[in-house]
């Protein structure tokens, strides 16, 4: 089996845990430590039409499992160990035939910049085993996956290949219980919300593919292209403790004698899909927006129609579809379909349409942040406890970035992706970047911690409402503060987009 060379390192990691030291230390260098500061390997290369004997010796000569192809200048494949055991000795191909016709692709690189957590996630995102690290343009070396890793043994990353392991719903549903450990350890470690984001969003994306490709094993190779979008948060890769399901598929266009199979098809698989992710823990979606709902299960031209018809017909309730599904990225299938889409959407968003901005500006200040008329929080009784809902106080960060990302036509989907975007564009300033971002990040913090709590402690499902006095004088100072932030920015929307400074 592909994975079983992690086991070991992973049988270590949970059956010998590090001290307390040596597990921080482990952490502390994975999250502070940049790729220049590693020892990476150097590139072994060979042109395209190498005999594949060739390239065997040179890979045993110079005792390395990776080779790279080199055309010109220009890397445009890799053979490993296993690309020559699966793709010539089982399929017995003539060991004379030249590398490129066996060589696998595609390339995938990180700047030496990142830093190593990047590497790893990176690595489980594109389910590549090495990574080109990159320089001033040019590759220096490669990262092997099993090398980061076995130098991260003790880290909680690791915890993401045993995910890759799981064969069973229940194996599934027990990695996820876990999660809110990991996060408690992570964050009681001082690490960024934004990783920690990272992080949730990692082990939900590898449990979510496995069970879209455990039901295409059920029920067979799918009749048509398609791309399993996820939405909302999920696609925004700001997943919390507290998830639903986000999601819908698109498929490609066909015939019409085909289109009612194709159909009845993904329809089937989506409502399997979002069974088995119930079951596992990903509850389904209130509001129906999952890809098990036949509204949201359609071809690429009808996901045309319905991005043009949110933007053309300007109300409330489109504002809110446009807004969800504008947060929008693949996780399996075929990443052409999403960019046509992307792609047609960047043409509609050029057009006039300054009554569809004023519609997404007003959707972006329905939620205000909870803050009395003497600046003080604002909260509500549960129980015997004061709370306030801390989504609905940082929900005004998300859609006001996601404004200003719509108008000048920035597809990142990460909130702080699109923040820096913004930033390099010069539609934020330094200071409006670094207070939009250090707040968000600080009331994710606060979110994940209190869902933490409640799971591991209280044996509560998680939620969203934070109790004050769980909070120190100084969290709620500072809590304060950013809700001024964030009414101030709600000014600026309101001046820029409604042209109403009081609407």
């Amino acid at each position: 089996m592909e994975e079983e060379c992690w086991m070991k390192n992973f049988l270590i990691f949970v059956k010998s845990p590090a001290s307390f030291e040596e597990s921080y230390f482990a952490a502390d260098q994975l999250y502070s430590r940049k790729i220049e500061h590693i020892i990476y390997k150097d590139i072994v290369a060979c042109s395209p039409q190498t005999p594949i004997y060739e390239v065997a010796k040179t890979m045993a000569n110079q005792k390395v499992s990776c080779l790279f192809i080199k055309d010109d200048n220009s890397i445009i494949g890799y053979v490993t160990d296993m690309t020559l055991r699966d793709k010539v000795v089982a399929q017995q191909v003539p060991v004379d035939h030249k590398i490129m016709e066996v060589m696998d692709n595609p390339i995938v690189s990180i700047s030496d910049q990142s830093y190593l957590y990047e590497a790893v996630l990176k690595m489980f995102r594109t389910k590549s085993r090495y990574l080109l690290v990159e320089k001033d343009g040019n590759y220096v070396g490669f990262l092997s996956r099993n090398r980061l890793l076995s130098e991260q043994g003790q880290s909680p990353l690791v915890f993401i290949q045993s995910v890759k392991l799981a064969e069973t719903l229940d194996e599934l549903r027990e990695k996820w219980n876990n999660v809110p450990e990991i996060i408690h350890q992570l964050l009681g470690r001082g690490v960024n919300a934004e990783i920690a984001n990272q992080v949730i969003t990692t082990v939900a994306d590898s449990i979510a593919l496995k069970v879209i490709e455990k039901v295409i094993g059920e029920m067979g190779e799918p009749p048509a292209k398609f791309v399993f979008m996820v939405t909302g948060s999920e696609g925004r890769k700001e997943q919390t403790l507290m998830t639903d399901q986000d999601n819908a598929i698109i498929y490609e266009d066909k015939a019409n004698e085909q289109r009612e199979l194709v159909r009845e098809y993904f329809l089937n698989f989506a409502a399997k899909v979002s069974d088995h992710l119930n079951t596992i823990g990903f509850s389904y979606c209130t509001g129906g927006y999952m890809a098990s709902n036949p509204e949201w299960t359609h071809s690429l031209s009808h996901w045309k129609n319905n991005y043009k018809k949110w933007i053309e017909e300007s109300i409330p309730e489109n504002a809110i579809k446009f807004s969800t599904f504008f947060d929008c990225r693949r996780l399996y299938g075929d990443q052409d379909i999403i960019n046509q889409l992307k792609d047609f959407l960047n043409v509609e968003l050029q057009r006039p349409n300054d009554r569809f901005f004023t519609f997404i500006a007003k959707n972006a200040l329905q939620y205000e942040p909870p803050l009395t008329f003497f600046k003080a929080i604002k909260t509500q009784t549960i129980g015997s406890s004061e709370v306030f809902n801390i989504k609905k106080a940082m929900t005004p960060i998300v859609d006001l970035v996601r404004v200003y990302a719509l108008k000048n036509r920035i597809y990142e989907e990460n909130t702080g992706g699109r923040l820096k975007q913004l930033l390099e564009l010069g539609i934020f300033t330094q200071e409006q970047y670094e207070e939009l971002h250090q707040s968000y990040y600080y009331l994710m913090s606060i979110r994940l911690k209190n869902q933490a709590n409640q799971i591991r402690i209280a044996k509560l499902s998680p939620n969203n409402y934070v109790p004050m006095d769980s909070l120190t004088n100084i969290e709620k100072a500072t809590i304060k503060e950013i809700f001024k932030t964030i009414t101030n920015f709600q000014l600026g929307i309101k001046v820029k987009f409604t042209s109403n400074l009081f609407g």
